[in-house]
């Protein structure tokens, strides 16, 4: 046998656990984000307390472009859009009927914008944008973007392009702002119109996150930049608390606000110190194996919180941002606190129930298929 005859396969890549561990810590401060903002919109002790919780997005859009660059050894445009089908997108349609549900029969308290709209053009109108029936699940129309120009990252990457495109990226996330699609912001338009702004609200996302997801790939192409990362990491520190007080400033003076910045420097810090403390974590099992629970189940809870989030407000009757209650920080942070963990641990909960009893209908069955986990 010649060697001509000999095909060599890559060596399968396995999921790093700093990445995966990071993933478990990213979707908990997604949620974290929703469930525990208080005060009144634009009062200081508001705007302080987002920009500390809010903008866990570019924490999970900078672990995407990891993994796309981490396993692109095996990148195939078609099978990789069928994985993606598969793995994403068929589980936001299975989750999303409980959102639908919602939308539909108590649409004044799920602040659907599209009420009154036929239910057979409402569905998929409903589907194609995500924030309106799950409001975190506008990521997926996003997402979707990413996988269509997956095969131009690739070869941007082979061409030794795409990187050197960073600081422009970089300039675009800080003078493209995230969207904005607020269900007060639509009332009174047209059903074409609330479309629109919200079709407007998933592209600026898309532009606005980009340099994020390829940030992602350049950390991943070149791991041992993690470990400068540390070493560097009291200048990363100052230069996160510099612009999340800049950014502070900026909103309380001027409405102008800008998550991302902040918490691109605490993406480099939190894979920094997981990366570097990756053999510690290890080496406590107990630890290591609760945080790979919910980095496993991170995706499910992304679908799902939302859902528990809505029922438990309606319970309680409180509002989406809690308020300041009579001036008293402490009661309003227990409230809040209070929140964030039955919100994630109901959220669990039905996750793991949802996945044994169709693991005991079929034990061969495929749950990232409809759960994403």
């Amino acid at each position: 046998m010649t060697n001509e005859n000999i095909e060599i396969k890559p060596k399968k890549t396995k999921i790093l656990n700093y990445i995966n561990v990071f993933r478990g810590l990213a979707i908990l401060l997604i949620i974290m984000g929703h469930t525990m903002q208080f005060g009144q919109t634009g009062s200081l002790p508001n705007i302080i307390n987002c920009e500390i919780i809010c903008g866990g997005t570019a924490l999970f859009i900078f672990i995407s472009g990891f993994l796309f660059q981490h396993l692109s050894y095996k990148y195939e445009f078609k099978n990789y859009m069928k994985k993606k089908w598969t793995n994403v997108v068929m589980p936001y349609l299975i989750t999303a009927i409980p959102g639908i549900f919602f939308c539909l029969y108590c649409p004044l308290a799920y602040k659907n914008a599209f009420m009154g709209l036929n239910p057979i053009i409402q569905i998929p109108v409903l589907l194609s944008i995500g924030r309106v029936h799950n409001v975190p699940t506008w990521f997926i129309p996003m997402i979707i973007i990413f996988f269509f120009f997956s095969w131009i990252f690739i070869k941007l990457e082979k061409k030794d392009i795409l990187y050197k495109l960073l600081p422009i990226l970089f300039l675009i996330t800080i003078f493209v702002p995230r969207g904005v699609a607020e269900y007060e912001s639509t009332l009174g338009l047209s059903y074409l119109a609330k479309y629109i702004v919200y079709a407007k609200y998933i592209l600026s996302n898309f532009v606005h996150f980009l340099s994020l997801y390829v940030f992602g790939m350049y950390c991943s192409k070149n791991k041992d930049i993690l470990d400068k990362f540390y070493d560097k990491r009291l200048l990363l520190w100052i230069f996160m608390l510099l612009f999340s007080g800049l950014d502070i400033y900026l909103q309380y003076k001027y409405n102008y606000s800008n998550y991302t910045i902040s918490k691109i420097f605490l993406t480099m810090l939190t894979v920094a110190y997981l990366k570097h403390y990756d053999e510690f974590i290890l080496s406590h099992k107990k630890t290591n194996k609760t945080l790979d629970f919910i980095a496993k189940y991170s995706f499910g809870l992304f679908f799902v919180h939302w859902y528990w989030f809505f029922i438990y407000n309606q319970i309680f009757n409180l509002p989406t941002v809690a308020p300041l209650v009579n001036n008293d920080y402490l009661l309003t942070f227990g409230i809040i606190i209070a929140r964030f963990f039955v919100v994630a641990a109901i959220s669990l909960l039905s996750l793991f129930i949802a996945k044994t009893i169709l693991l005991k209908i079929n034990k061969d069955i495929n749950t990232r298929e409809f759960l994403g986990l």
